[in-house]
């Protein structure tokens, strides 16, 4: 009887309640958040850059970085970089919450076996025994459960999109401090050539006094312009070694040497650098859909501070074996059986939840603004690349036709020098404006290559296009792979 009346109990309960069911929304993306006008138009200074329909973030890490010494250390940074095999255990981490939230929809089993012996005076002993089974089961009529589901599944995409973030970054850095070396190294390059080719000025200068050209002065002047250029030398060294120890980092690999060959000059580029609509940037940046993500999660905590307002329903059962039924001892034992139901309403936790509800809100809206911030920061991060492109290769045109100049210069220089029309200060000028010239001009190819780094980067470049954020197959994945490192973790470390 007791149980017939819990069962009734239970489906009055229900029916009173669930015209309350739609306390809560799905997930909308904000009207307010909107991509237009993210790009900047490269040669004005007004219009708005429509963009191209493929982007450039589409394309494969090795379509864009096209060096196969830069590929190999890609492809090396990606399997050991020490950033990027945390990000994957924070994936592994939120997995496994989200599994624990789906868990939370079936019932939970107990099994709480007791005994007792007991002694009376005249010798006999009494044996007392219970084997109960309890299992309990919460009803998500208002969607608290659900909620929890949907902020767990919603960290979990957060976690996905900061892997494939932090991926894309371990690509841009190596690149950058790929380009960075090749700089450094045509750099000091360039310098000892020039200490070389200076010091047979002061050999030229010192013939020209002995035929009395010219005077002391303007070969220890000639002397000191070649030690000035060797003492910069070390500085270039140090920085050559500072980028390789960096880049060792990000290999995952101690400090050790790096070979770097060939010029920025000859780097292979794209033959196209599309920027693609704005409103792909949702869909390919990770950091865009992190924060999107994020509040996701926080729209699913509002609902479940929401949802607190509201009863809760709970199912008990018991069944098992005893032989001590109330005061009579029972031999053999029988079956007993149980059922419960209870509603629990938070009359007296008002204010509690009503605050709770507050904040969820509050941190909702906040999520919502990152969300906003993160997406103008992207159009900004794009536009900035694809005018330093243009910049680079505007100042790169202009350079070589410096470069040019100063060669005549030099070189006219000299031969008037030679012949006793001019001076050594005039020579020494236009040498120092040839190096400065040389040393910006692989600068300037530097920035170039930059940009084109900055740029793919801001398209959500190098992300692993097989990974689908927030998809089954993804997650399936994430699953295996979890299974995997698990077992190459004990048989690495429980020998």
């Amino acid at each position: 009887m007791k149980i017939k009346y819990s069962i009734l109990l239970v489906g009055g309960a229900a029916m009173m309640l669930l015209s309350s069911c739609n306390i809560y929304r799905n997930y909308t993306r904000p009207s307010e958040v909107t991509t237009a006008g993210m790009y900047r138009d490269t040669l004005s200074s007004s219009d708005t850059l429509r963009g191209d329909t493929v982007s450039m973030g589409n394309l494969p890490w090795q379509e864009v970085f096209r060096d196969p010494y830069l590929q190999t250390l890609i492809a090396q940074g990606l399997e050991h970089n020490i950033d990027l095999q945390t990000a994957y255990l924070r994936v592994q981490s939120a997995h496994a919450s989200l599994q624990s939230a789906r868990l939370a929809y079936v019932p939970s089993f107990n099994l709480n076996p007791s005994g007792g012996l007991s002694w009376y005076e005249n010798g006999r002993r009494s044996w007392t025994y219970q084997v109960p089974a309890t299992a309990s089961w919460e009803l998500d009529i208002f969607g608290r459960l659900l909620n929890s589901k949907r902020g767990a599944r919603a960290a979990l995409m957060q976690s996905e999109a900061y892997a494939q973030a932090v991926r894309t970054q371990v690509i841009a850095a190596i690149a950058n401090a790929y380009y960075t070396l090749q700089m450094l190294n045509q750099q000091l390059a360039i310098s000892e050539q020039t200490v070389a080719s200076w010091y047979k000025s002061v050999e030229t200068m010192k013939a020209l006094k002995l035929a009395g050209n010219t005077n002391e002065a303007a070969v220890v002047q000639s002397e000191a312009n070649c030690h000035s250029i060797e003492a910069s030398l070390p500085d270039l060294r140090q920085s050559i070694r500072e980028t390789e120890n960096a880049l060792s980092i990000l290999l995952g690999v101690a400090p050790q040497a790096i070979e770097c060959p060939g010029t920025l000059a000859e780097q292979a580029l794209p033959s196209t650098l599309s920027a693609g609509v704005p409103a792909q940037m949702l869909s390919n940046r990770p950091d865009v859909q992190a924060a999107e993500a994020a509040l996701m999660s926080a729209y699913a905590a509002t609902n479940v501070a929401r949802a607190a307002f509201y009863p809760g329903l709970s199912i008990t059962g018991t069944a098992g074996w005893t032989n001590s039924l109330g005061n009579v001892v029972v031999n053999p034992g029988k079956v007993i059986a149980n059922a419960a139901a209870s509603l629990l309403f938070p009359f007296f936790n008002l204010g509690r939840n009503g605050a709770q509800l507050r904040a969820a809100q509050a941190q909702q809206e906040e999520s919502m603004l990152a969300f906003q911030q993160t997406i103008l920061n992207a159009g900004s991060e794009v536009s900035n690349a694809l005018y330093q492109y243009k910049a680079a290769q505007d100042k790169s045109t202009a350079r070589k036709a410096q470069i040019l100049a100063l060669e005549r210069s030099v070189d006219y220089t000299q031969q008037l020098l030679k012949l006793g029309s001019s001076t050594y200060l005039e020579v020494l000028t236009a040498q120092q404006s040839l190096l400065s010239a040389q040393l910006t001009q692989v600068s300037d190819d530097y920035q170039k290559m930059q940009a084109v780094v900055s740029l793919y980067q801001a398209l959500g470049g190098g992300r692993d296009m097989n990974v689908k954020i927030g998809s089954k197959e993804t997650e399936k994945a994430i699953k295996a792979e979890g299974k995997a490192f698990r077992k190459e973790f004990r048989e690495k470390y429980n020998k």
